[in-house]
Parts: structure tokens; C-alpha cells; sequence
């Protein structure tokens, strides 16, 4: 599957509910975000705090043009936290960190309009 940030892309094949119910996505709070320099496109490490039953993940997030570092912490998000680790680069990136492509491409972190508890499932 193709991932794409154009806004005028047909939309994805048809899936069912239940194939919808496999994708874990939660809402969680940054704990820290660092600089990822080693990166081959712009990046940050984030580590997020998912609440008791999760725990905190670690993810990679190109979201360096719309987010400053100092920003981060303590904001929330939303992230699939049931996909397997993926190696990028050297940094082993535990979570999908959700977002959307601004008009320029850029991604948009993509959060809940008011805080809810950590470990909350997307439904």
C-alpha cells in the first residue's frame, strides 16, 4: 500500500468494520521530544506516554516543519500502537505517530480538540 499526502488522491479500497477494529489507535502525551540529526529526511525521537496499559513508546516523526521541539512535550497525540517496531536508521520507532499534510506537504500532528486520558482508543 502506497501512502500519499495528496488531498486529491482516490480513496483507499474498501475495507471491513472489523479490518477497521484491528488498527489500535490511542491518544497519548509526549513525554520528551529530541533532535534526530542521523534521520535521512528531517526528524525528531518522541517519546510518548500511553497510560498503564501500554506504557511509553518511543516513534519517529517527520514533523519538524510544523512543530518545534519545545512545543512538544506534555502536547497529546494520536498513534497506531499495534503495528510491529520499525528500524529507521538507528533509532527503533515503536509507534505510528498520527498526522496529516498541511497544503505544502508538511505534516500536522493530529491530537483530540480537548485532553482525554492517556491510553484512550480511537472509535
Amino acid at each position: 500500500m502506497h501512502l500519499t499526502h495528496d488531498p486529491a488522491a482516490p480513496a483507499a479500497d474498501m475495507i471491513g468494520f472489523d479490518d477497521f477494529l484491528k488498527v489500535d489507535i490511542r491518544v497519548g502525551t509526549i513525554v520528551s521530544a529530541d533532535p534526530y540529526p542521523e534521520a535521512r529526511k528531517p526528524a525528531y525521537k518522541l517519546l510518548i506516554d500511553f497510560g498503564p496499559t501500554i506504557g511509553q513508546k518511543k516513534s519517529s516523526a517527520q514533523i519538524t516543519e510544523n512543530h518545534a521541539l519545545v512545543d512538544l512535550p506534555g502536547r497529546q497525540v494520536a498513534a497506531v500502537v499495534n503495528f510491529p517496531p520499525r528500524q529507521i536508521g538507528k533509532f527503533l520507532s515503536e509507534v505510528l505517530t498520527l498526522g496529516f499534510a498541511d497544503a505544502d506537504g508538511a505534516v500536522m500532528l493530529f491530537a483530540p480538540d480537548r485532553p482525554v486520558p492517556n491510553g484512550s482508543r480511537l472509535f
